[in-house]
């Protein structure tokens, strides 16, 4: 009795995640012997603008508040010396670069640190 209601479970499991699948879209493909089959869509990935948004004010809140805490001459140095290393070292310090927003972050983080 316990494995019929296991075997059950588990068909019911599956039927529910096939029709979570079918719930997103669905397609359907005429195979060579004729039979019409019935596929779930892939769950396609997107990246909202608002994220991309977010992310890209956060990197310049931590590189303003990174300068205003060493200063921009060590700032500077620590850049420089992340673009002598290896590649991925070298596409974070083109990253980290200054640029206009995050000096004038840096400078405003600084009123509030001093």
């Amino acid at each position: 009795m316990f494995q019929n209601h296991a075997l059950f479970d588990r068909r019911v499991r599956r039927l529910n995640r096939k029709h979570e699948a079918m719930s997103r879209g669905y397609t359907t493909k005429l195979r060579k012997d004729g039979l019409i089959v019935v596929q779930p869509q892939r769950a396609q990935v997107r990246l909202p603008l608002k994220f991309l948004f977010l992310v890209f004010v956060a990197l310049i809140l931590f590189k303003g508040f990174l300068m205003a805490s060493l200063g921009t001459e060590a700032y500077g140095e620590r850049v420089a010396g992340l673009a002598g290393g290896t590649t991925v070292e070298q596409v974070g310090a083109w990253v980290m670069q200054p640029e206009p927003a995050t000096e004038f972050v840096a400078a405003q983080i600084g009123l509030i640190l001093r």
